[in-house]
């Protein structure tokens, strides 16, 4: 559904990216992992027109990226940055609502009405709907913010560090939500650092180093032992648990 050809990325006289040709499969989680640095949100973010390259090509659906209008593009395409900036006196359900705007320009509907409500309730914020976002934790406001990508409801969604400030059971939550809505035809790129999400939870890993990707393939293809190991640069060892992947750091 998405992909690069030969992308670069500089800034402030830095090279970022360098020479990235990937294409993440469409319907299905692609985790992007890699040491600090790499590179994982400047990629994240040029994928998304969030950053514009210096060169090379980034195409969605069969059309380049910069072919596509502001709103087209957000019908299509969701991001969730690391760092968002929103008012602090926003409700949480105004805040979830401004995902729907893309597909009605503010003039809601009873069916963005349902999908609104739906998205509360699957990140356990219904009964926070009503709270102003200054008011929430950390976690809380993470989950609002990804409510609002949720509703958004486009066929590519672009997650960067969607686990930071949740708790165990939110992250796992949002992990089996994830691949829900994989099962019912989106797609879903991740930004992650916790190796044993991406091993439990996606089928395609990107592993980047120095702007460059290092490693792309399916999930057991990169997550063993040798290639962590040499992309962090420290020992990490590839266990398997009841079936499951695990990895250990310490």
């Amino acid at each position: 559904m998405i992909k690069t050809r030969a992308i670069d990325l500089s800034l402030d006289k830095h090279q970022i990216l360098r020479d990235i040709s990937v294409e993440l499969p469409p319907g299905k989680i692609t985790a992007l992992i890699g040491p600090n640095g790499a590179g994982k949100s400047s990629l994240l973010h040029t994928l998304s027109r969030l950053q514009k390259q210096d060169r090379g090509e980034v195409e969605l659906a069969g059309r380049l990226l910069n072919d596509y209008a502001f709103d087209e593009l957000a019908r299509h395409l969701s991001v969730l940055r690391q760092h968002s900036s929103i008012g602090s006196r926003l409700r949480v359900r105004e805040l979830v609502a401004f995902g729907r705007y893309p597909h009605n320009k503010g003039r809601g509907s009873k069916a963005d009405d349902v999908i609104i409500e739906q998205a509360l309730a699957d990140f356990d914020l219904s009964s926070l709907s009503d709270r102003f976002l200054e008011t929430l934790s950390g976690g809380q406001r993470q989950r609002a913010l990804l409510a609002m990508n949720f509703a958004q409801a486009t066929d590519m969604v672009l997650l960067d560090e969607p686990l930071n400030n949740l708790d165990i059971r939110h992250a796992r939550q949002l992990m089996q939500l994830i691949r829900l809505h994989v099962d019912k035809g989106r797609t879903f790129a991740l930004v992650l650092h916790d190796l044993n999400h991406a091993a439990r939870h996606a089928d395609y890993i990107v592993a980047m180093k120095n702007g460059e990707i290092f490693m792309a393939g399916d999930t057991a293809a990169v997550l063993n032992s040798e290639v962590l190991s040499a992309l962090y640069e420290t020992d990490i060892r590839m266990v398997t648990v009841e079936g499951s992947l695990l990895a250990l750091t310490y």
